[in-house]
């Protein structure tokens, strides 16, 4: 049933009527509380309308972590229209690649992208996208919001209404936005809520990029729903969190393991007298498994780091607390609150889901999940989405093991996915950018560990007949296509890539070689 109470927008009017004064969002330029977050979005409303924005629409949002990001996606919510997050690292082919996709009625983005002349280009392509700049000396945004009459309404949806649209790579190169529906974005914040102990006095920092699921939905949007206050960093930096945590007495921070490495390094750089945060209850971490020698070390200092599993489809499935990660070191936890998860013999997941297995102890099958924090589907991919969706249920693609008390452990990720410095990178991307280039013959592409990301990328060439590998060339030439996290750390030549009888690599069949 449609009802403007399923609708994600009416969060803000419900906190600016009942403490409007409590602080929500702070950001470099300004200090936003509720009323003053109500309003605003409710003029940013009005903007997109008038900009002819409708129920359905999507809003695409290339911006830096500034108020205007959250103000625009609960705006677009208000609307029934369905904001696009776009990843700000991406190259100009990858953006426009997937703006020529979503199709957006108005694009917001950084005043500063027109200036380069790379995006610029890629952005005069969208001749029918409207678009306002924000930030600068004049700010067409702000001027915009300030012309503006706050719009009150609320466009009646239904929970399954989507509400964001989150690109993520697929194993074919091409990245898949997977839709979110407004009822998605709920209950991954009451799992939040609930995993977190979220109250109306937290202050959480976000030094991630809202462009990602991790910033926006597991920090960002719960803390709001909370009624806290929401910390918003334009960049990381280690030594600026640790001032920030200090000054503001922020009770949550979250980030990826690589940060949470240099965040130690940065304390080791601390007179003794500030290793001790009062007010940081926790830290959370997600996007790829963290030491329990991390752990350890924190909780020297009297910090407590916890972790968890998900993926931009379904957010939080699982969370291991700081009490469990030495015990349990390895595993991403027990599965939340608002989600059924089994791990499934990945023999049987072929057979009707009558007919599924779940595996015994200790054995490895692939995680499946569903429950109100599942996404729709894909957009524009049936195929894809019949794929990953089988009933009420997604399968995650990762295989993992389940001990005696339900503790779940990764064993491999998804479609040989890896995560460098928290961002997900798909070698079949990469390998299809390169098999453009003339010296090269054949690639295939594998995650290795790396002290500084976590994990980078590992190319093995076959190069074209008469040509020599040139590594510096190729990474200049790929710089234009490809995101700097994705670009290979290590090249190495080989005279062929194994295969199977279909022709499928074999990658557990390359060389290994130990790392530089």
């Amino acid at each position: 049933m449609e009802s403007p109470t399923h609708n994600v927008g009416r969060w803000l009017d419900r906190h600016a009527d009942t403490a409007g004064d409590r602080r929500a969002i702070v950001d470099a330029e300004r200090d936003l509380d509720y009323t003053a977050l109500c309003d605003r979005t409710r003029r940013c409303a009005a903007v997109l309308r008038d900009a002819g924005v409708e129920r359905g629409d999507r809003v695409a949002i290339l911006l830096g972590n500034r108020s205007a990001y959250l103000e625009t996606v609960f705006a677009s919510a208000r609307l029934g229209a369905i904001a696009v997050p776009v990843n700000a690292r991406f190259t100009p082919p990858e953006i426009q690649r997937i703006l020529d996709d979503c199709t957006p009625r108005i694009l917001i983005h950084e005043s500063g992208l027109s200036k380069q002349a790379e995006v610029a280009s890629a952005l005069s392509k969208l001749s029918r996208v409207r678009r306002i700049t924000c930030g600068g000396e004049d700010d067409p945004y702000e001027a915009a919001l300030a012309a503006s009459r706050p719009l009150c309404d609320l466009e009646p949806v239904s929970p399954e209404d989507p509400m964001l649209l989150l690109y993520t790579s697929g194993t074919t190169g091409v990245p898949k936005g997977a839709l979110l529906p407004h009822r998605k974005t709920l209950f991954n914040s009451l799992n939040t809520q609930l995993y977190f102990e979220l109250t109306r006095s937290d202050r959480t920092l976000v030094p991630l990029p809202l462009f990602h699921s991790f910033g926006l939905l597991i920090l960002a949007l719960p803390t709001l729903y909370t009624g806290g206050s929401v910390y918003l960093m334009p960049r990381f930096d280690p030594d600026e969190v640790w001032e920030i945590v200090d000054r503001e007495q922020i009770t949550l921070l979250g980030g990826v393991p690589t940060m949470f490495q240099s965040l130690l390094e940065a304390l080791g750089r601390e007179p003794a007298t500030r290793l001790n945060r009062d007010s940081l209850r926790f830290m959370f971490t997600a996007g790829a498994a963290v030491s329990a020698e991390l752990v350890l070390s924190f909780e020297k200092r009297n910090l407590v780091l916890k972790q968890g599993y998900g993926q931009t489809e379904t957010s939080i499935l699982c969370c291991l607390d700081a009490r469990d990660a030495i015990r349990k070191a390895g595993s991403v936890g027990r599965p939340v609150f608002h989600v059924d998860l089994r791990v499934i013999d990945r023999e049987t997941l072929s057979d009707r889901i009558g007919g599924w297995r779940d595996v015994a102890v200790g054995e490895t099958g692939e995680i499946v999940a569903r429950g109100p924090i599942t996404f729709l589907g894909y957009w524009n991919l049936p195929e894809a989405t019949a794929e990953t969706l089988r009933g009420d249920w997604v399968r995650t693609g990762d295989l993992a093991t389940v001990d005696a008390e339900g503790f779940v452990t990764l064993v491999a990720r998804a479609r040989d996915m890896y995560i460098s410095g928290g961002e997900n990178v798909y070698p079949a991307e990469i390998e299809n950018a390169f098999a453009e280039h003339p010296t090269i013959r054949e690639v295939a592409v594998v995650g290795i560990p790396d002290a500084k990301w976590g994990e980078t990328g590992r190319a093995y060439v076959v190069p074209a007949e008469g040509s020599a590998l040139d590594t510096e060339a190729l990474l200049e030439w790929a710089s234009e296509r490809l995101a700097r996290f994705k670009l290979p750390s290590e090249f190495v030549v080989v005279d062929s890539l194994p295969r199977t009888a279909s022709g499928k690599v074999q990658k557990h069949r390359l060389p290994q070689i130990n790392s530089r």
